[in-house]
């Protein structure tokens, strides 16, 4: 069976890595050369932590409060467009106590699936990405931050994650290099960290060998449908024919979908990051900047700070008081990191696919039968890829669902 993958992105490449495994013939089709995406400039975080989808009871008012300020770690372009609308009012019916509860099991079931599978995929890669396993901590400047952190520990638990209640003396004995200034944390110990470009580029390098076909610079220009099936794929490097088709192009699947006559609810959400690559005192840990809504991630001596929520549609202009606000976090919480404020010209941005409720699209469309879409994963695609990338795989084999998935319906807006 011939299968195409439309997007070089984590997600396509993990989704190629369990179709090969299972004898497939596996096409790759990317309008880049898979480091210029959202997949590969991220915090390289696998975070069964966060079993809470982003659209949450309080973020809409919090989102109001931060579009007032040119540094917040949140922003929405104005403009009048009518799929930024429908999203807005979709993401707003979805941000209520109830639907959080009902969609959260749903959610860490792929996060703690995707997390099982990622000491295996180190194995087949070699241990060439950094990968640590030894949790995330949610770092936490005020009070009632920790307190409502607390709160989510206790959530976790009894999703039978690990965690650990840590004061500022807690945190600061984790990182002896640097001193913090924090009211406390949780560290999450089931979460891991690698460098996501590493990644990546042993994943492709994997499935080269493995005889996995990649077109590159090829952008996808529209298809023949017949009969409910999709027969052709258009491309400007021509035309190609796949017995089954996967759509997982990232913040592009909105325009990939409307050329099968597919309406697909979701917005590009720009974040920003920037990696120093040598300090002499570095912090231990992994964090999670909860106040100050970004991340901080080390590798060895090097370090990469990063995140913003920015919805001004596909673009990679940079917005340097955004940087400015994800520096200053990472300064206020650790304020014995000596670094500087990174070069204007090698900030990395990328455009992070976002649902209107916080779960990804995984699944066939109910009208085309050859389509599978995974995609939406928002902040979590690196979570979530392995996962994923084996459910794909499982519904191309025509296997029963390992557990439910109808809250990742394609169809449900």
């Amino acid at each position: 069976m011939k299968i195409t993958i439309i997007g070089g992105g984590v997600i396509g490449l993990c989704s190629a890595y369990y179709l090969q495994q299972e004898g497939y013939q596996v096409t790759v089709i990317e309008r880049g050369d898979i480091t210029d995406g959202c997949s590969f400039g991220n915090m390289g975080y696998i975070s069964p932590s966060h079993f809470l989808p982003l659209a949450s009871p309080g973020i809409i008012q919090q989102g109001l409060k931060w579009m007032l300020s040119s540094t917040s770690p949140f922003y929405i372009k104005p403009r009048l467009n009518l799929e930024l609308m429908q999203w807005g009012l979709k993401f707003w019916k979805s941000s209520n106590a109830s639907t959080v509860a009902k969609n959260a099991p749903h959610l860490n079931n792929l996060l703690q699936f995707s997390r099982s599978l990622i000491t295996d995929l180190k194995n087949n890669l070699g241990d060439n990405f950094d990968l640590e396993e030894k949790g995330c901590l949610m770092m936490c400047k005020q009070q009632k931050t920790l307190d409502h952190e607390f709160h989510v520990a206790d959530d976790a638990e009894k999703f039978g994650l690990q965690v650990e209640r840590l004061d500022r003396a807690g945190v600061q004995a984790l990182e002896p290099e640097v001193a913090i200034d924090v009211a406390g944390a949780v560290l999450f110990k089931d979460d891991c960290h690698f460098h996501p470009g590493k990644m990546m580029l042993a994943l492709k390098a994997y499935l080269d060998k493995k005889g996995v076909e990649f077109r590159l610079h090829t952008t996808v220009t529209g298809f023949e449908k017949s009969n409910g099936r999709i027969t052709g794929i258009l491309t400007d490097q021509g035309k190609f024919e796949s017995d089954e088709i996967i759509v997982s192009p990232g913040s592009w699947m909105p325009v990939i979908a409307k050329m099968m006559g597919v309406k697909i609810l979701l917005q590009p959400g720009k974040g920003y990051s920037y990696t120093y690559p040598k300090l002499e005192k570095n912090i231990h840990y992994p964090a999670i900047l909860v106040d100050g809504r970004c991340a901080i991630t080390p590798w060895g001596r090097a370090l990469r700070i990063g995140g913003t929520m920015e919805l001004s549609g596909i673009n990679n202009r940079v917005l340097l008081k955004r940087m400015q606000g994800i520096y200053d976090s990472a300064k206020d919480f650790y304020p014995g990191l000596d670094i500087a404020f990174p070069p204007t010209d090698q900030i990395w941005n990328g455009l992070r696919p976002v649902s209107p409720d916080g779960l990804p699209y995984i699944g066939r469309q109910k009208d085309i039968s050859n389509v599978i879409f995974a995609g939406g994963h928002a902040m979590l695609g690196i979570s979530m890829g392995t996962g994923t990338g084996k459910l794909v795989t499982e519904m191309i084999q025509g296997k029963a669902a390992r557990f439910d998935l109808s809250a990742f319906s394609v169809d449900r807006f």
